[in-house]
């Protein structure tokens, strides 16, 4: 039988932004995505409170590589040299050298970088794990399905509990802090892409978990009225970003525009003080950013497509 306890490390000191999942079988323990770096010595406390250490965890499953789930991940293995790092191989490059995300972290987050994230330590190529989907790991006496879910980003993996029925879905299903009536889509750049998302989706449905576990934050139940809810705003959004896009003068007033519908569409589910926590948790500009590249490169690809057939 598999334990779980949701380690909740307190990110920019916001409780249930960010939460990692311990998961114990048989005096064998891993974590499904660790956070970033800037809240590690939270998750110390969190595994001390428990009698345990770094040194405990054999593994970290990282469902990607975006630095609020995996930023953590090299200075871990500094202090665990044993520690197994389990990551999609289009994620594994950039963990073993992560010059160019958190270059590309930067320019997305400015000089909020460090305090936000942390240093992201390189992790030696000798501890990755490199996964593309339909691994079947093992966690003391149980199993842990691996299947491939982009969308989201091009490097993410959910991992699937097969005897306790959950999914680790990481960020493919949205934010819905503890369970509250509101889920919204985290739809940040570069890599989103909304064709493939429904497939994953369609995966995680296949699979009929009986609950979800979100990094953004904690259990879900009833999963397939969740997806069902999340996937009907997931394009709702997209459709109303094109929108906005086709009528606004330029791109900052678009994200401006953007940003009054989210946030009054939030309102409406939420008060005020837990909607902004939504809104933070997920980068609201960032959903915007991702959804409009998404939007600009389905219509370059239909045009080429269409130039292509002429």
């Amino acid at each position: 039988m598999t334990t779980m306890a949701i380690l909740d490390t307190n990110w920019t000191g916001r409780a249930h932004a960010i939460g990692t999942a311990l998961l114990e079988s048989g005096g064998h323990r891993f974590l499904v995505d660790p956070g970033p770096a800037s809240t590690l010595a939270t998750l110390r406390e969190r595994l001390a409170e428990r009698g345990l250490s770094v040194s405990d965890i054999e593994g970290l499953l990282l469902t990607h590589i975006h630095l609020d789930h995996a930023g953590a991940s090299g200075a871990m293995v500094r202090e665990n040299p044993r520690l197994a790092v389990y990551v999609h191989e289009k994620g594994a490059a950039h963990m073993a050298d992560p010059a160019k995300l958190v270059s590309s972290a930067a320019r997305l987050w400015g000089d909020k970088l460090e305090y936000l994230f942390g240093e992201m330590v390189p992790v030696p190529r000798e501890n990755l794990r490199v996964l593309r989907g339909g691994e079947t790991l093992t966690l003391g006496s149980e199993l842990i399905e691996v299947e491939y879910t982009p969308g989201h980003a091009s490097h993410h993996v959910t991992y699937f509990d097969v005897r306790e029925g959950v999914a680790y879905a990481g960020d493919t299903t949205g934010v819905r802090i503890d369970g509250g009536p509101y889920i919204l889509p985290a739809t940040p750049p570069p890599d989103i892409d909304l064709s493939l998302w429904d497939e994953s989706l369609a995966k995680i449905l296949a699979r009929k978990p009986q609950r979800l576990f979100l990094t953004h934050y904690g259990f879900v139940d009833h999963p397939a009225a969740h997806i069902a809810e999340f996937q009907e705003r997931l394009h709702h959004w997209l459709e109303r970003v094109g929108e906005i896009l086709r009528t606004s003068s330029d791109e900052s007033s678009a994200l401006r525009t953007f940003l009054t519908f989210a946030h009054t569409e939030i309102s409406r589910y939420l008060p005020a003080e837990e909607g902004e926590h939504y809104a933070f948790t997920a980068g609201l500009d960032l959903s915007f950013l991702g959804l409009a590249r998404h939007i600009r490169k389905r219509d370059q690809a239909a045009a080429s497509s269409s130039g292509a057939a002429i």
